[in-house]
């Protein structure tokens, strides 16, 4: 049987990032260097994010980053849209985006705005 390689030496699937990637203000600032350590695997602080919904009927979902040292949820975790301080802001965040997103489209199709756009940050980049 072949041994495993340490945690810290696997190589995990890079996270999917939308582009123009939403934020609360304390985030704002300090977005590349969060995202940055999100990929590497770093998982700091009460951030949590906010994904396209794993399950299509959803739309949205709110995660703790914390969850990101699930293997499996590392590996299926939908494209990230959103990135906020604490479980509050993801809440008023996602307020935000869904209100954006209405007035823009007239729509709820929140998954079809997402992808409609092609503005994912990819794989590998």
């Amino acid at each position: 049987m072949r041994a495993r390689a340490p945690f810290h030496k696997r190589k995990e699937r890079r996270m999917e990032w939308y582009r123009k990637l939403y934020t609360d203000r304390t985030t704002e600032k300090r977005k590349k260097k969060i995202v940055k350590e999100i990929d590497a695997g770093i998982y700091r602080g009460n951030t949590y994010l906010i994904t396209l919904a794993a399950n299509p009927e959803n739309m949205l979902e709110i995660l703790s980053v914390h969850q990101l040292a699930f293997s499996y949820l590392r590996r299926t975790c939908p494209m990230i849209v959103g990135i906020a301080c604490c479980r509050e802001s993801a809440l008023l965040l996602l307020e935000r985006m869904i209100n954006e997103i209405y007035e823009k489209t007239g729509t709820l199709k929140i998954r079809e705005y997402f992808m409609s756009h092609d503005t994912s940050v990819p794989k590998g980049q």
